[in-house]
């Protein structure tokens, strides 16, 4: 499944009650999403976007709220000087999921349309 494939699927609501993802499984997602990485011993879908100055970083993070507010998928967000760093992780299962990585595929097609990223 290539990363075009994850933006064009939705998020489904998780109730819990599931497994995350193994580590294989997560890594095998991971090669879908350019530039994000696991942390946390694989609980965590993590990208760091670098910018310009931090107007354009704290527009990101605006862009990247309503898109995931949109999906009911809600990243954690961190910003300051030029960059935004979004970690996704599905909370009730305290770890991954397939709708963290559709996000971050999502994402990653909202920073390819920003033309104010710093090139990476």
């Amino acid at each position: 499944m290539l990363e075009t494939e994850l933006t064009d699927k939705k998020c489904t609501p998780c109730q819990g009650g599931i497994p995350p993802l193994k580590r294989n499984e997560a890594e095998a997602y991971l090669d879908r999403v350019q530039g994000w990485e696991l942390q946390d011993n694989a609980t965590k879908l993590k990208r760091t976007f670098a910018f310009m100055n931090f107007m354009d970083a704290l527009e990101f993070a605006r862009k990247v709220g309503e898109l995931c507010e949109a999906e009911g998928h809600h990243p954690d967000l961190a910003l300051g000087w030029g960059y935004c760093r979004v970690v996704f992780q599905t909370h009730k299962i305290n770890g991954l999921h397939e709708n963290d990585f559709i996000m971050a595929a999502k994402v990653n097609e909202l920073a390819n349309r920003q033309e104010f990223l710093k090139a990476a």
